[in-house]
């Protein structure tokens, strides 16, 4: 039997029928990490635990939005017969290529030029067409580039526009934040979640609090406009994503370089886990958020999330 690349065959013996599932399909469904030593000084009435998104067959969460924003553009008629255009730091550029190529898609993508070699490779290996733009204008550099291209030539392109499309945190509304909730048996108590397009801690933030108000929602940003975590924004010197809600969270934590590359290596060494600068940021702001639950004597569930692995960061900083 021939199997195609990219599809899993699962066969009921005896019925003499065939199971399978596409890439699109394997997205979600991610597992709830627990954690033994990082959090070992807690209380026993608080808990820590994440969700790992490098488990989506594209490697990281971004698989969640560029489904659903194609899904979108599909059912209102934009796909197929253009290229799927958009700007990215790297991940949704991924999983864009990843559904593309298993659709059928054109993508063409604005990336900054600093972004790993990794993530370039993987872009490239899926036959991406590839616009690299200034590194010291970082995601920025990236919207402004592809902004300017989609006003130059609006018929040729889809604009996916992962930072303003509703898409974006409607993919977490619908799968991330029911995951969680029922992951947890809906115990969970505090959401957190890194910015970058927001899309995350707005979809899945929303969906947590319909099903319980008190849960509290809190958001991780750089807390210096001039940082190296990829794929987070300091949003009071960024251009700020269209679908960022300012009132949705309850309370914001700013995160230092510094702080987060040591966690890269707590997290490897203590839980054998090879996060991503992004999960790094989240566990540090789920001890603080620990920290401050354990100073009242409350009981606490905290969910973080945690976007990609190392894999495709191992090449720089601060992994040589």
């Amino acid at each position: 039997m021939s199997v195609m690349l990219g599809t899993i065959i699962r066969e009921n013996v005896g019925h003499n029928t065939v199971k399978s599932q596409g890439v699109e399909d394997l997205i979600g469904d991610t597992p709830l990490l627990r954690f033994e030593r990082i959090t070992a000084h807690l209380p026993s009435n608080i808990s820590i635990y994440a969700k790992a998104e490098w488990t989506n067959p594209g490697g990281s969460v971004k698989d969640r939005p560029a489904r659903q924003i194609i899904r979108e553009a599909e059912a209102a008629g934009h796909l197929p017969g253009k290229i799927l255009l958009d700007s990215t730091s790297g991940n949704t550029g991924i999983a864009y290529a990843m559904l593309g190529a298993a659709k059928g898609y054109p993508i063409k993508l604005f990336v900054p030029e600093n972004a790993s070699p990794e993530r370039l490779a993987i872009l490239r290996a899926y036959g991406v067409d590839l616009v690299l733009t200034d590194p010291l204008e970082g995601s920025d550099g990236a919207i402004r580039g592809v902004r300017e291209l989609f006003a130059r030539e609006p018929d040729k392109y889809f604009y996916a526009d992962q930072y303003n499309n509703p898409a974006n945190w409607r993919a977490h509304y619908l799968t991330t934040g029911v995951e969680i909730w029922e992951q947890t048996n809906g115990q969970v108590t505090h959401f957190i979640a890194g910015l970058g397009t927001s899309g995350t801690l707005i979809g899945t933030g929303r969906r947590l609090k319909d099903y319980n108000p008190d849960i509290r929602v809190i958001s991780l940003q750089p807390d210096s406009p001039f940082h190296g975590l990829e794929g987070l924004k300091h949003m009071p010197s960024a251009i700020k994503p269209g679908i960022y809600d300012t009132t949705l969270a309850d309370h914001d934590i700013g995160i230092s370089t510094e702080a987060t590359y040591e966690m890269l290596f707590r997290m490897a060494r203590e839980e054998g886990l090879l996060v991503g600068i992004s999960s790094a940021s989240a566990m540090i702001g789920a001890l603080y958020v620990a920290k401050k639950v354990a100073e009242r004597g409350e009981p606490a569930v905290i969910v973080t999330l945690f976007p990609d692995n190392a894999y495709k960061y191992l090449s720089g900083s601060p992994w040589n």
